[in-house]
This record gives C-alpha cells, sequence and structure tokens, in this order.
C-alpha cells in the first residue's frame, strides 16, 4: 500500500502535467499526430501542413473540391477532433 508522500507513476505523470499545465499542447500533438487516422488516409495524402494556434486548427489541402468538402463537414470535424482527445482543443478549422 502507498504511504503519504508515495504515487503511481500515472499520478505522478498527472501531477507533473499539471504542474507545468501542458495538457493542452499534449491534446494538440496528439491531434496532429493522429490526423490520419481521425480524417482517413485520402484526406492525409491531400493534407501537407496542419498546425494549431488559439484553438483554431489550420490544415493546408492541395485540393480544391476536397478543401469544398471538408468546410461542408466542418462542425462534425471539430466534434471528432475533439473526442478524439476528450477535450475541447479546438473551436474551428481553417482549411487553406
Amino acid at each position: 500500500m502507498a504511504g503519504s508522500n508515495e504515487y503511481t507513476l500515472k499520478q505522478a505523470i498527472e501531477a507533473l502535467i499539471n504542474n507545468f499545465k501542458i495538457e493542452e499542447r499534449l491534446n494538440e500533438t496528439a491531434i496532429i499526430t493522429e490526423w490520419e487516422r481521425i480524417v482517413g488516409k485520402m484526406v492525409a495524402r491531400h493534407t501537407s501542413n496542419i498546425y494549431i494556434k488559439n484553438k483554431v486548427l489550420f490544415v493546408e489541402l492541395d485540393s480544391a473540391a476536397l478543401r469544398n468538402e471538408l468546410s461542408y463537414a466542418k462542425t462534425r470535424l471539430i466534434a471528432a477532433v475533439n473526442a478524439e482527445v476528450k477535450a475541447n482543443v479546438i473551436t474551428d478549422i481553417v482549411f487553406s
């Protein structure tokens, strides 16, 4: 049984993340890393650059038709991205 100043590894990592306030940055990194799994291989193949700034996900696409299609599905895509990290990390997506 753990003493009063003993922590599990999970507790120690969570305390570290909370102390350094890096949870949001870790979630942003997870979104970028898992982009292909979230949107599928076809969309990921046409994506050239992804980054997040001020809770806005910026996605560069090489296809105008795909950019248009994703614009229509923006609300569902935001929900899928946030569901991936189980947090409200992004509020908007900009396709360019």
